[in-house]
């Protein structure tokens, strides 16, 4: 073959190779999205996670990978701890308490009930408590049900070290988590009842559907008022929620699919102004969690796909 019909060649076999890098990475970025999002609870950091899986993915040989999906999900998983890292310098200095950034999630999220379950909001803040390769093996595994081997692979450990981390990651998670998973119609519920109550500002009925032991968590990161640090008590919370009627018209309460569970967003004049996640055990409210950050609340302007 000549030198010219060399060169003729080349470039089509490069774009062949990229073409195929594009469709695999396309055909599994939700799921590399989810990966991530679950692993650092920030859907800005995961897009930024995402970015970077690109651009190592486009520079590997396609013909030495034997699962495209796997290697994908160890470089994205290589990457998110990485920026776990970051993450946990910046919320030493972040201002009041920190919540995951709440998404608006597509109808499919909550028929899927364990992934539902693994992006809830509370479920999330238990993962916060985990080091970073105990989080990154626990969603691996229990939610995204990989292989040992791959995960080890992915986290640059040992399957005998993978085994115990997950193992101690499990108990850890077990003795933290919500009681039980909740059902969509159970949380809508009692949800609708905490809603009729803040708008008519009803102090019984919200000391009817608190739990004693309520916890109520406000996200303003020095950007919105928020409370400086968690509330605790039926007695606090219920006035605090029952505040919000004062704005009159000004204020209105929109249900909506949230990290896979219902979920009220506050608008005041039109404009989202907070994100209140809530967590049920029993039929009564337990967790109250108000994302109030307004760099957090982007992604409620559209539905995010998440899969696994």
């Amino acid at each position: 073959m000549s030198e010219r019909e060399t060169d003729a060649v080349e470039p089509v076999a490069h774009e062949d190779g990229v073409n195929s890098a594009t469709e695999t990475f396309v055909t599994h970025r939700n799921l590399l999205f989810t990966v991530a999002y679950e692993m650092l609870g920030s859907a800005a950091d995961a897009e930024d996670v995402l970015q970077e899986t690109w651009l190592r993915w486009v520079d590997v040989d396609l013909e030495t990978v034997r699962d495209r999906r796997a290697y994908l999900v160890r470089i994205t998983t290589r990457q998110a701890l990485g920026r776990l890292r970051t993450l946990a310098r910046r919320k030493e200095s972040y201002v009041g308490p920190w919540l995951p950034e709440p998404l608006l999630t597509a109808p499919d999220v909550a028929e899927d009930v364990e992934l539902a379950d693994s992006v809830s909001m509370a479920m999330l803040l238990v993962l916060e408590t985990l080091q970073p390769t105990e989080r990154a093996v626990f969603v691996l595994r229990e939610v995204f049900d990989l292989d040992y081997d791959e995960i080890a692979e992915a986290v640059g450990k040992s399957q005998a070290a993978v085994r115990q981390i997950a193992h101690r990651a499990r108990s850890h998670v077990a003795a933290r988590r919500p009681r039980g998973i909740v059902s969509a119609t159970e949380t809508r519920e009692a949800l609708a009842a905490f809603q009729r109550a803040i708008e008519t500002g009803d102090l019984r009925n919200l000391l009817g559907i608190l739990a004693p032991d309520v916890v109520f968590v406000g996200d303003g990161g020095g950007l919105a008022q928020a409370a400086p640090a968690p509330i605790t008590g039926a007695d606090r919370v219920a006035p605090l929620a029952a505040g919000l009627s004062r704005f009159g018209a000004a204020l209105s309460l929109q249900p909506a699919q949230v990290n896979g569970y219902p979920a009220l967003i506050l608008r005041l004049d039109g404009e989202v102004d907070t994100v209140m996640a809530v967590r049920i055990d029993d039929g009564l409210v337990t967790g109250l969690y108000a994302v109030r950050n307004p760099e957090k609340l982007s992604y409620m302007e559209r539905e995010t796909i998440l899969h696994r």
